[in-house]
């Protein structure tokens, strides 16, 4: 019974910033941890950022590890994605995602609700 709406996704270029957004609602309390995942065309859903409901603990991948930064607001039910020093390898559909459970943070199948996906385009 959670709900997932993100915004904020556009086109830019190479070295500019864009935040995203992903508005939660519904029965909120049960969430253990959100993420961040990106599909590229043509290529599989692979981890970006986490970060916990509660204590605020992150992890972030490799790749996006010093540019992007997540957080949370609980008064807004809000989890954002920072993104800065934009690469067009970063060009993706960026999905906002909830799990229940504290592990595998990073694996997009232990995600139970995800959100609609927004775009993001990176020129060169």
């Amino acid at each position: 019974q959670v709900q997932l709406v993100e915004s904020g996704g556009g086109l830019l270029q190479a070295g500019g910033s864009l935040r995203l957004s992903c508005a939660a609602s519904g029965r909120t309390f049960s969430m253990y941890r959100m993420g961040w995942f990106r599909q590229a065309s043509g290529k599989e859903r692979e981890f970006v950022a986490t970060i916990t409901w509660g204590a605020g603990s992150t992890m972030y991948a490799d790749s996006v590890k010093g540019r992007f930064t997540i957080s949370k607001d609980n008064a807004k039910n809000t989890v954002y994605l920072q993104m800065n020093s934009l690469k067009p390898e970063d060009t993706a559909v960026y999905y906002c995602a909830a799990k229940g459970t504290p592990g595998l943070g990073n694996v997009p199948n232990a995600y139970k609700v995800w959100g609609q996906g927004t775009q993001v385009t990176v020129s060169s």
